[in-house]
């Protein structure tokens, strides 16, 4: 009602005056006033009409403005409406996408290594420390994880390992932290290390190639791969590349600064190898 009367109610002003003067005139023929009002309606006839007639036409624009804005404003709320479930469709369109890639460059991997069985789990929680590289992900004991499980990529890249386990969720703790270390191979020689975290580097995302073998030789370029050694990683996961060689004090023993092949920041599912085959 109330909308009713704010749309309408100049115009019901309009007729109620034009009803109060012909009430008027009507009023003055009842009292015998013919002649005052047949010269009052001839003078004032034309010129009233032609008032009335524009008062009329100015309130019904005003009143046909404020209805098509209401009309204008709903027609956007709708259009709102439809553009925010098109672009939730479009989204969710670009995350099956990427999913279904996922999924098959993880049955390519499958079909390399068969003797891998896998979990697959989204990330859900970056750990918010400045003195880890943890993060959570959705699946736990119930889904017959355990401690320790290596996590990789869907293109056998590796991320970490599960360091922490409830039920339902995991702590995966990546390959930069600084309480990981892994057992790895370098280059075209074979050359055995281990890539271990260090925080001084975990800040820039890298991790520290030591532990060489006498007379190793490393370049820069070269990749890292898990070399199996002590069981606790399946061989041949692509750890990163040498992006720089350096010296310990007194440059007698060289060490080698990894980048990880693993883009962290942009990790949104990974997947937990629950048993291999190992090869010693």
């Amino acid at each position: 009602m109330k909308d009713y009367l704010k749309k309408n109610g100049i115009r019901i002003a309009v007729i109620v005056v034009a009803i109060a003067l012909m009430i008027g005139l009507g009023t003055a023929a009842r009292d015998g006033n013919i002649g005052l009002v047949h010269n009052a309606t001839g003078v004032l006839k034309a010129p009233l009409q032609k008032v009335l007639s524009s008062a009329v036409n100015f309130f019904d624009s005003i009143y046909g403005y404020l209805y098509e804005y209401d009309s204008l404003e709903a027609e956007n709320e709708s259009l709102r409406a439809q553009l925010a479930d098109a672009q939730k469709a479009a989204r969710e369109g670009i995350e099956a996408n990427e999913e279904n890639s996922r999924l098959r460059e993880l049955l390519n991997l499958r079909q390399k290594h068969t003797d891998y069985e896998m979990e697959s789990s989204k990330v859900v929680l970056w750990s918010s420390s400045n003195w880890s590289s943890t993060f959570t992900i959705s699946k736990g004991k119930s889904s017959g994880i355990e401690l320790g499980d290596p996590v990789i990529t869907e293109y056998g890249v590796l991320v970490g390992q599960i360091t922490e386990l409830g039920e339902t969720w995991a702590t995966v703790s990546t390959l930069i932290d600084a309480d990981m270390s892994v057992g790895a191979f370098v280059g075209a020689t074979g050359s055995s290390g281990l890539v271990v975290g260090e925080f001084s580097l975990m800040k820039n995302k890298q991790a520290k190639l030591t532990f060489l073998a006498d007379g190793a030789q490393i370049y820069v370029g070269d990749e890292v791969l898990t070399s199996g050694s002590g069981g606790s990683f399946p061989a041949g996961l692509v750890i990163g590349t040498i992006s720089n060689i350096q010296s310990e004090a007194g440059g007698q023993i060289e060490y080698g600064i990894v980048t990880p092949e693993c883009d962290l920041d942009s990790l949104v599912q990974v997947f937990v190898i629950k048993s291999y085959e190992v090869v010693e």
